[in-house]
């Protein structure tokens, strides 16, 4: 099964729906044009790749303007220039949170390990937050950034897009009106590769011109500059202490459609039978079994949600008949009591047997703009899909399953509500990591 609907795509199609000529524009309750003068004044952290998504989501409906940026490359953020020509430029996000006194809201799209120390500071001036997936790097600050949110009632919301798509939007519909039955267990993968089983080279390499080394690092510990792409601007990624490996990556979103169909919580608990990451990297081909208590749309008291990554798929028995046709490069397979629904990352499901869903017609949605809900929310209409409240629990869902490669055939046991794992104390190391010192944050340091 080829799957067409690309990132690229998404981001195209959402821009016609912000402009009302490819689906229904976004609705929500008190939706109003906004008053002349009454614009969102927004930062960005971050300038480019998908941070320039971000700041064009943000600000392409007229109702946000984009008042400063902060990169730590310069040459990036100065590419800004030639769109948003009044922008401010900061190669330090301190500096701009410190100066721009009267921003309202900011994104925070940079590597992953700077998540939570960028949006608990923001908050705590007030600001409201747009994150990009995973919502943080470690699990405790996910908890932090969830519970401090609520607490002041801030707008926020994960960047996970494809959470208000049309696609996932039905594929939710589907389980929850029954159509398959009640969910005897899923599988999930992508083929995606973000880890490296190599070393990491033994060698430093000039810091580029108008590039901070150190505020890259920043929470993380100090060591030398590889260049030719090993940590900036992409494979980072790959990197245990910057990014979360593809799981981290794809994760919030393939399991995005999972979660919020079947209501899921926390898990009970999990086990990776993939490999396990080196002194420097995370691992591919990965493996992790999830245990979820029961909820009102699965079969039995609890519920098995697997994960495969690289080259690894769900076995060939759970997998339907798909004529001269396999299984798409990421997407997840629901197996319910009455039948099976594929959802390709980003297409539309299919349910098996074919023949027993010949009549069926699909459910009525919507299609709505992920950037500009949160745009909206922020000033004051509606409120968005993917707020901290529901993206935190996904997260800390998504960060245990990359805690676990760490310990192959192990089964953990976790205690959500004390943020420990019951059986393996050697596990709760990964679950919160200490800042360098000069780069702690209040409430996460």
């Amino acid at each position: 099964m080829k799957n067409t609907f690309s990132r690229r795509e998404f981001m195209r199609r959402a821009a016609l729906t912000a402009a009302g000529v490819w689906a229904a524009p976004f609705v929500t309750s008190g939706l109003r044009a906004a008053p002349p003068g009454e614009m969102l004044l927004h930062a960005s952290i971050g300038s480019s790749g998908m941070a320039r998504s971000d700041i064009e989501g943000i600000t392409r409906g007229g109702r946000a303007r984009l008042v400063a940026v902060a990169d730590v490359d310069l040459t990036k953020a100065r590419a800004l220039k030639k769109d948003f020509p009044d922008v401010k430029i900061y190669q330090d996000w301190r500096e701009l949170l410190d100066k721009e006194k009267s921003i309202q809201s900011v994104n925070v799209t940079v590597p992953d390990h700077m998540h939570a120390a960028i949006a608990m500071s923001a908050m705590q001036l007030g600001k409201n937050v747009y994150c990009q997936k995973p919502l943080t790097h470690d699990i405790y600050e996910t908890r932090r950034l969830t519970e401090f949110a609520r607490q002041k009632k801030l707008v926020t919301q994960m960047g996970i897009q494809i959470h208000s798509s049309g696609t996932y939007r039905e594929a939710v519909r589907i389980i929850q009106d029954g159509t398959i039955g009640k969910i005897k267990e899923v599988h999930t993968w992508s083929n995606k590769a973000w880890g490296d089983p190599s070393a990491r080279p033994d060698r430093t390499d000039p810091v580029p011109t108008d590039f901070n080394w150190d505020f890259w690092l920043g929470t993380a510990a100090t060591r030398p500059f590889i260049g030719d792409g090993y940590y900036h601007p992409g494979n980072w990624r790959k990197r245990l202490d910057f990014g979360t490996g593809t799981f981290g990556d794809m994760g919030c979103h393939i399991y995005d459609p999972v979660f919020k169909a079947l209501e899921l919580t926390a898990p009970i608990s999990l086990r990776s039978d993939g490999p396990a990451p080196n002194r420097w990297n995370w691992a591919i081909n990965a493996r992790i079994e999830y245990v979820f208590p029961g909820t009102a749309f699965t079969e039995g008291k609890t519920v098995k949600v697997t994960w495969y990554d690289g080259d690894e798929r769900p076995p060939k028995e759970v997998q339907p008949t798909l004529v001269d046709e396999k299984l798409p490069d990421q997407g997840s397979l629901f197996i319910g009591t009455k039948g099976m629904m594929l959802l390709p990352h980003i297409a539309r499901a299919q349910l098996f047997p074919e023949k027993d869903f010949e009549n069926w017609t699909r459910p009525k949605v919507t299609e709505n703009d992920h950037w500009q809900q949160f745009v909206e929310a922020c000033r004051g209409n509606g409120q968005t899909s993917a707020n901290f409240d529901y993206a935190g629990p996904l997260t800390e869902t998504i960060l245990l399953g990359s805690l676990a490669s760490h310990f192959p055939q192990t089964t953990l046991q976790w205690n959500a509500k004390k943020l420990k794992f019951s059986n393996l104390s050697e596990a709760n190391q990964y679950v919160r990591r200490r800042y360098r010192k000069g780069w702690e944050v209040k409430g996460l340091s």
